[in-house]
């Protein structure tokens, strides 16, 4: 016996951002749909990842991470340059060096090894700082201007320094991002004031700090879900792209770092499972940008995504 699909009508969507400029710019967001149901609404660019590199040696990712990147890690041209061949439609440079407990980098020395990267790569590139606000305040803007006119994704901007950040991001034309920890109400209230700036809604991705699979997914991913179902019924301060720093995450946790053992098996088959799962999670939730560590992740979530992009046929 047929029978009949039940088919949601939304009145909104999800800003579409374009990351990027010229022939290698690429589109995230647009959606008309809850994620993959493409019989209710156009879903017309698919998720992107990114795989990260550092500007720096990492000194506690494990083993089973940095691996695949054997002599180029200290050299994140070379670095980034080799995550393009493995597939990744982005690289995420992570300012890790101008920590004050690192090497307490100046934005100027910062500035030119993103420039570096700019230059020697032909995909979209998202620069994030070192994560303590006042040295990010310092470094995104000079880092802003050094890759002028490049439409990167720069970060992440939080309610305490957002205001410098987002003036870079206007003056140098790139998009930014907005990290708030886990509240969709703080998240609004962020992109509301981002945007009061004139920075526009489509240059906006939101980082709502996503947890790892089996360490609070299930809470980020409502906040996201929260998100674009507001985003669907209207609301243009949440119709703003996701950005989820998955591999971060993931590679925090004992079940990816936990070397073989007959309880859980190897750790090249659980960590990278962990780690893709999670990403595969974040999807379905709704995020538009997935930033990874491990190539092979990369591969398998890239596959997972594939066959969810196919429209289904009822």
């Amino acid at each position: 016996m047929a029978g009949t699909i039940i088919k949601e009508r939304w009145t909104g969507k999800v800003l579409e951002m374009v990351i990027g400029r010229g022939p290698s710019a690429i589109k995230v967001g647009g959606d008309g749909t809850l994620p993959f149901l493409h019989y209710e609404g156009k879903m017309p660019n698919r998720p992107a990842v990114a795989l990260e590199v550092w500007d720096v040696e990492p000194e506690d990712w494990p083993e089973m991470v940095t691996g695949p990147f054997a002599g180029v890690l200290g050299d994140p041209v070379a670095w980034a340059g080799k995550c393009v061949e493995m597939g990744a439609d982005l690289v995420c440079l992570r300012l890790a060096g101008t920590h004050p407990d690192n090497q307490d980098a100046t934005p100027e020395g910062a500035a030119a090894t993103a420039k570096a990267v700019a230059e020697a790569v032909n995909v979209p590139l998202i620069v994030t700082g070192c994560g303590i606000e006042e040295k990010d305040a310092v470094t995104l803007p000079v880092v802003g201007e050094a890759l002028s006119g490049k439409g990167v994704l720069l970060g992440c901007a939080t309610a305490n320094n957002y205001k410098i950040i987002t003036t870079a991001c206007k003056e140098h034309g790139h998009n930014i991002i907005a990290s708030t920890p886990l509240d969709i109400n703080l998240a609004k209230q962020l992109n509301i004031l981002i945007n009061e700036m004139d920075l526009p809604l489509n240059r906006i991705a939101m980082d709502p700090l996503v947890g790892a699979l089996g360490y609070g997914i299930e809470y980020a991913y409502s906040i996201m879900e929260r998100s674009r179902l507001g985003a669907l019924t209207g609301d243009k301060m949440l119709a703003i792209p996701v950005i989820c720093f998955a591999g971060q995450e993931t590679w925090k946790t004992k079940e990816a770092k936990t070397k073989d053992n007959e309880e859980w098996g190897t750790q090249d088959r659980r960590a990278i499972l962990w780690e893709a799962a999670a990403a595969a999670v974040f999807a379905q939730a709704g995020g538009a940008i997935m930033v990874l560590r491990h190539p092979e992740s990369l591969k398998q979530y890239k596959k997972h995504i594939s066959a969810l992009m196919k429209p289904q046929v009822y």
